[in-house]
């Protein structure tokens, strides 16, 4: 009778724990069930680092996320479609840019708003777009030097 008692408290302890790192990580993803969204797009040169799921922010603050990502055959450039909020209009000469949380974090899409009147129509297409710079390019650049000494 012992072992069951233990057994069955163990067994409602890791339970209790597995529900706990779900409430945790639903959380801390800024998972959400429901909420309306819209879709806009974007074409970039290099999408280095971005993926499906890849934060949108704007000023900081998550926006929208990433929704596919496709090379363009006849352009050779990345094509990005995301979702942003419903409640957030961007002007329509607003730029996007993918940045990097810094040398160890990961990259994400940010929405720099312009200052037009008019904002982008569902489905619409950003088209001031700043590419993802190569950390390893740049460093590479650093250390060889460009013999202009």
């Amino acid at each position: 009778m012992a072992e069951n008692t233990t057994e069955v408290l163990t067994g409602t302890g890791v339970l209790a724990v597995a529900i706990g790192f779900l409430v945790f990580a639903t959380g801390a993803t800024s998972f959400s069930v429901g909420g309306s969204s819209y879709p806009l797009s974007a074409s970039f040169r290099s999408a280095e680092g971005v993926k499906v799921g890849t934060d949108v922010r704007m000023a900081g603050v998550k926006v929208g996320t990433v929704t596919g990502l496709t090379l363009n055959p006849q352009t050779f450039r990345a094509d990005a479609t995301f979702t942003m909020q419903q409640d957030i209009e961007i002007p329509d000469d607003s730029a996007i840019s993918i940045s990097s949380e810094g040398l160890l974090g990961g990259n994400f899409v940010e929405v720099i708003p312009g200052g037009s009147p008019f904002n982008l129509d569902p489905g619409g297409e950003i088209e001031d777009t700043q590419s993802s710079v190569s950390l390893i390019t740049l460093l590479m650049k650093f250390v060889a030097g460009n013999g202009d000494e």
